[in-house]
């Protein structure tokens, strides 16, 4: 099935021994936001994500970081965003095979929901797909950069192990992409303090589920009843 191909072996070369070297780094949101509101940091968030748009492949991890967690502080950030063009999309990621006719609208639709959302993972990843099939190996390698280097920032907010170190994310779509990139499948989903629990079947894996920590997402939540 379509929704089941995300050519993972090829965008994730080398994030699981990232992952664990468990070398993690808290996100410091007060440093962070200070950082990329200063019109002389480098982190400077316009021209982060100028640099995001364009596809720049120099952006380093620390830039990474600083746009993905930075995100929280825009006022476009919304915890609960969904994909403009979700409905649409679904139809091609139902698709047993896509055909050459579809690659122009699907990369449209995407690039659309990507202009509203940069941090659409599942999108992103599709998209990279998309130009491979298409024959672009220029875009498509510059889509995987940017897939795999959101998912490192993620991955080295925390090991997942306790909520304490529990992985940051800034949206709950982010957690069940790391769960397909590592190939889990979740049994329950409770909240634990500022966490989400994905619990697995016991026994099925070395541990018994993963922490996702959603601290800045409940906060926009709260935001949001004022």
């Amino acid at each position: 099935m379509m929704r089941k191909i995300l050519l993972i072996a090829i965008f994730l070369v080398g994030i699981t021994a990232f992952a664990q070297e468990n070398n993690f780094k808290i996100p410091d949101y007060k440093a962070i936001e200070k950082a990329i509101q200063d019109k002389n940091s480098s982190y400077y968030y316009p021209k982060l994500m100028e640099r995001l748009v364009k596809n720049d492949t120099l952006l380093t991890h620390d830039d990474y970081r600083h746009l993905y967690f930075g995100y929280v502080f825009q006022p476009k950030y919304n915890a609960f965003w969904r994909s403009p063009d979700e409905k649409k999309l679904h139809e091609f990621y139902n698709k047993e095979q896509l055909e050459t006719k579809d690659y122009d609208e699907v990369i449209n639709l995407i690039n659309h929901s990507l202009s509203d959302f940069p941090f659409d993972l599942k999108q992103l990843n599709f998209l990279g797909y998309v130009y491979h099939l298409k024959g672009d190996d220029d875009l498509a390698q510059k889509t995987s950069v940017k897939f795999h280097s959101i998912i490192n920032a993620i991955l080295s907010s925390g090991d997942g192990q306790k909520c304490e170190s529990g992985f940051h994310v800034i949206l709950v779509d982010h957690e069940y992409v790391l769960l397909n990139v590592f190939e889990l499948e979740s049994k329950s989903q409770s909240l634990v303090g500022n966490c989400d629990f994905l619990s697995f079947e016991k026994g099925k894996y070395k541990v018994d589920g993963i922490f996702f920590n959603i601290e800045k997402m409940l906060e926009n939540e709260m935001k949001g009843l004022k």
